[in-house]
């Protein structure tokens, strides 16, 4: 049996996960490796798709891994105590080159709502903590990278004000030629 979905959540809360809490993420993280098999199928015969226990596996070591470093964010959003969504975001330095970008640029890692809340503000809230967050740690630019085929996130990312920078494009080693 599925909750109500909510149109507007209203007031949201913001915890910040230590390494010991990321098995909180685990059934976010979930929701987000579904999505992002069934928005890039297209990639399927360059890039395998692992299993979710594989998945969550990996990504907790990297989570992990992470929050060793004190900058690292990791934002869940509640809901009354309702998982909403989270987003994991690094710093990394930044090596000045043809853009002033600052010192240190935000990189968001993760950012995964619950199906549930989708289109209800969760988004833009969580965007809204991690924004003012990174001010008060003087970093001005956050990467946010999205699956080129997921209309619906990119939309939502330029209405929070983001702009295309740069495409990344994959393809296996082996595979030269244009019908590789």
């Amino acid at each position: 049996m599925t909750k109500p979905r909510p149109s507007d959540v209203g007031v949201l809360s913001f915890r910040y996960l230590g390494a010991h809490e990321v098995d909180e993420l685990v059934d976010l993280w979930g929701a987000l490796h579904q999505q992002h098999t069934v928005t890039a199928p297209h990639l399927a015969d360059i890039i395998s798709a692992v299993s979710l226990d594989e998945s969550w596996r990996r990504r907790r070591a990297q989570y992990v891994s992470w929050l060793a470093d004190p900058d690292t964010m990791a934002i869940l959003a509640e809901s009354g105590d309702d998982p909403a969504g989270y987003a994991m975001v690094t710093i990394r330095e930044n090596a000045q080159g043809s853009w002033d970008r600052g010192e240190r640029v935000a990189v968001v890692q993760t950012f995964a709502i619950d199906p549930e809340y989708a289109g209800s503000g969760v988004g833009s809230k969580l965007l809204e903590e991690m924004r003012r967050q990174l001010s008060a740690m003087g970093v001005r630019d956050i990467e946010f990278s999205a699956l080129a085929t997921s209309s619906e996130d990119i939309r939502f990312l330029e209405q929070e004000g983001f702009r295309p920078f740069v495409t990344t494009m994959v393809c296996r080693v082996d595979g030269f030629g244009a019908h590789d």
